[in-house]
């Protein structure tokens, strides 16, 4: 089936790759009404999800949230205790790990220590009895791929964090599963080396135009790679959509405090219209014009969501027409190098302040925000969003 052109995106996509907007699509990978329990521990609650052919999907929750134990009944570690999972059609039921379609590769990296490069790759392929000529073949792409060429005679103790982990993904692709299973597969790389393994992955994902499932408790590496996000709490999905929509419009408190810092203002509702919702902040009192329309009505309690990139901070009175001011007094500052984050106290609880971040596009500052300056925070009609859960 042809791909369905998303009719409006939020934030920049990567490619023209959204068959989740078509209903007809059939999903490659499906739970259905899938639910697993230990004991009296109910690990993943009667879940359903479709994800699609050669679509780089990610599983993000806290610990303990279900998306390991998810992606173990996929891999068939785990059985569920009700509920379905198919893949490619295919019903999974009673289907031996080894003999399913799909491989995983373990934050451990498991090698072999005795095994220099291209025999742990070719591990799995001699286990499959694939013909001498075949396993070299296939060795040298996978080689080519992860750019492991020059250290193919190496053994893992002679290589570092990030090589042993391209090792690692050379030998679970080198079978050609239909999808690739990753469970937490930068998490012993430092941070510089994790971000720029991030893009490979993205890259060799679309090289090789397969389906690979990520699971994660980090939000920017989610947010990095994935075409789609599935953000896990409680053995429930809170939401699933793309890096743009779980950032830009949470559906919830849970998932716009878990993706990246936000700013939760309680507020009330004191009109609606069809251009609007005016709000009255809970602490600080100061009006919050919207152009968001809601369903809640004039009284209710509602949550505004603003990420603190999206509020202004001025040192004298903002510019005329400016919308949505606070008053407050700098309370605490942090110095990032790329950016400064100010928390701006508006209430008389130590807790009660705003967050402000602004980059430092200049190496000079004629006149530096300082703790105790007397500021307005300000922020436009469409920054955030306004949540009723």
């Amino acid at each position: 089936m042809g791909a369905v052109l998303a009719k409006k995106s939020i934030g920049p996509v990567r490619r023209e790759f959204v068959p989740w907007e078509d209903p007809d699509h059939p999903p490659f990978i499906e739970f259905r009404n899938v639910t697993k329990k230990f004991g009296d521990f109910t690990a993943v609650n009667n879940l359903s999800l479709k994800i699609y052919e050669r679509e780089f999907f990610a599983l993000l929750g806290g610990s303990g949230c279900g998306k390991t134990t998810l992606m173990r009944m996929l891999a068939g570690f785990e059985t569920p205790t009700t509920g379905q999972i198919f893949l490619d059609g295919q019903d999974l039921a009673g289907i031996p790990p080894f003999r399913r379609p799909s491989n995983m590769m373990f934050q451990s990296y498991a090698l072999f220590p005795h095994m220099n490069v291209e025999k742990n790759i070719a591990f799995g392929l001699k286990q499959d009895n694939m013909p001498a000529g075949e396993i070299e073949a296939r060795v040298q792409e996978m080689l080519r791929l992860t750019k492991l060429e020059q250290f193919a005679k190496r053994k893992p103790h002679q290589l570092s964090g990030g090589q042993r982990q391209r090792v690692a993904l050379a030998r679970s692709l080198a079978k050609r599963p239909k999808v690739l299973l990753l469970d937490e597969p930068l998490g012993a790389l430092d941070r510089k080396l994790r971000e720029e393994t991030q893009f490979e992955l993205m890259a060799l994902q679309e090289d090789l135009k397969m389906t690979f499932l990520i699971v994660t408790h980090d939000q920017e590496e989610a947010m990095t790679v994935a075409d789609r996000i599935a953000v896990m709490d409680k053995g429930e999905l809170v939401q699933v959509a793309t890096p743009g929509e779980i950032y830009e419009t949470p559906n919830s408190r849970f998932v716009a405090d878990f993706i990246g810092d936000v700013n939760l203002i309680e507020a009330k509702v004191m009109e609606t219209s069809e251009a609007g919702t005016r709000l009255k902040a809970g602490i600080g009192g100061y009006d919050i014009d919207t152009a968001q329309t809601t369903d809640a009505s004039a009284g209710d309690t509602v949550w505004y969501a603003i990420r603190p990139e999206k509020v202004r901070i001025h040192l004298g009175e903002p510019g005329e027409g400016t919308v949505n001011q606070a008053g407050g007094l700098v309370w605490d500052i942090a110095y990032l190098g790329d950016m400064s984050v100010i928390h701006a106290k508006i209430g008389e609880g130590d807790h009660d302040v705003l967050k402000a971040t602004f980059a430092n596009v200049s190496r000079m500052v004629e006149q530096p925000i300082t703790w105790d300056d007397k500021v307005v925070l300000s922020f436009d009609r469409d920054a955030g969003v306004i949540l009723r859960r």
